[in-house]
């Protein structure tokens, strides 16, 4: 790994809490995810699984968590088993995890090789009336793959068929949206990676230059900083590429008198961070453009103001969707009328603003949360308005990520430059 050690705590708390909302004499059990081939020996860099990070920091393949609070035998009340590495494997891999570095990571005592899991796991899994399982439940998901999770439960469900299987997601949608200190100072960092990469960025942005150059100076920065990498995969969506809202290829030129939207963010320690701006190629905005820039900068300021405990999403949302309808049509782009008489369900803004303007961020980008729970004290979400005129070739979005507390809101990018004037100051600095 990249990043400076975690501390511990974060894991011990999370475990703690998780144990707490189990039923009585339970045993949960957490995999790491799968290694997917990329090409004919190579493997896509890897990612953890979530849920096993959270509650362990272990950052490794072929990991597995037990937790069994209620366990007769205080050896197993919490184990980890983890891949045992040798001499070839320290010689082609490099770095895996010993047992008592597992132990730092972790806080967690009990650590033992994976070839031991199924003996441990039969010695104390009938002492548990309750088998707690975990499948990827992000509502965003669409499941074409088997991947280990769901493996796991057809193999366990075999062997043990009369035992009560629950959720592990249900109890961990409700914890990981709420960030504790050490969570947040992650974010932190990640943010701060990203402002310097955006800073950098505006001080390099020039007419005729190359979308994936753009790109090479993020991931530059990134790695310079110690971060994993791109928290996404990044857009550098020059003029009218800037309408795809998911535009990735990031390989066309950046042309004098358009603008490029950017849409990158930093993970660092498997926190990220999400960042929006646009900027223009030639260092100062068109009159338009900066009309529409301010629009959604105005709009994004007064969502931002929303992001408070107790906020119901669909309330929010609806709330945005008027604000954003008024600074269309100072634009020009409905009018009064239109608006007056339109479908409720089907809003105008929605031709020019056709995403939410918000979303959990944490370990996943797009955080594990529940779309009909009030916001939380702890919650970071973002706030990400947009206006996308087709017809102009012209799409500007702007985002930060914004921390929930009891006195109000904190948004954690406010020293990244977001104001047009600061803009263009920068890029003719």
């Amino acid at each position: 790994m990249k990043y400076t050690a975690i501390d511990n705590n974060l894991f011990r708390f999370n475990r703690k809490n998780f144990n707490n909302s189990l039923k009585h004499n339970s045993i949960a059990i957490f995999n790491s995810n799968d290694e997917f081939p990329r090409s004919g020996d190579q493997t896509y860099n890897y990612k953890q699984n979530a849920d096993l990070f959270y509650l362990s920091g272990i950052d490794q393949e072929k990991t597995i968590l037990i937790l069994f609070p209620d366990c007769p035998n205080p050896l197993y009340k919490e184990v980890l088993f983890l891949r045992q590495t040798n001499e070839y494997i320290q010689v082609w891999e490099g770095h895996k995890y010993t047992k008592e570095a597992a132990k730092k990571a972790s806080g967690i005592e009990s650590i033992f090789w994976m070839e031991d899991f199924w003996i441990i796991l039969h010695s104390i899994i009938h002492y548990a009336d309750n088998i707690y399982l975990n499948t990827n439940e992000n509502d965003r998901f669409s499941n074409e793959v088997p991947y280990r999770d769901l493996r796991f439960i057809t193999e366990l469900k075999n062997y043990y068929p009369l035992h009560h299987y629950e959720r592990s997601a249900v109890i961990l949608k409700n914890l990981r949206p709420v960030k504790s200190e050490i969570e947040v100072l992650l974010t932190r960092r990640a943010c701060n990676i990203t402002r310097d990469a955006f800073i950098r960025v505006l001080k390099f942005v020039k007419p005729q230059i190359n979308e994936y150059e753009i790109e090479a100076e993020i991931i530059h920065e990134f790695i310079r900083q110690g971060a994993t990498g791109h928290a996404y995969s990044p857009i550098i969506a020059s003029g009218e590429n800037a309408n795809i809202l998911h535009y990735n290829d990031n390989n066309q030129i950046c042309t004098s008198g358009e603008t490029i939207l950017f849409d990158f963010g930093a993970e660092y320690a498997n926190y990220n961070a999400d960042l929006s701006r646009t900027v223009p190629v030639s260092g100062v905005f068109t009159k338009r453009q900066k009309e529409v820039y301010n629009a959604v900068l105005y709009v994004m300021k007064e969502a931002k103001s929303m992001l408070l405990a107790g906020t119901i999403w669909d309330e929010y949302q609806k709330e945005v969707g008027k604000v954003m309808e008024s600074k269309l049509i100072d634009l020009g782009l409905l009018s009064r009328n239109e608006v007056a008489n339109q479908d409720p369900n089907l809003p105008l803004y929605k031709k020019y603003f056709m995403h939410g303007t918000s979303h959990h961020l944490g370990i996943d980008v797009h955080d594990f949360a529940s779309r009909y729970k009030p916001f939380e004290i702890g919650n970071i979400l973002t706030c990400e308005p947009g206006i996308y005129i087709k017809e102009d070739g012209l799409g500007i979005r702007l985002e930060n990520n914004i921390l929930i507390t009891e006195d109000g809101n904190v948004d954690l990018m406010a020293d990244i430059p977001i104001e047009a004037g600061d803009i263009e100051e920068i890029m003719n600095s």
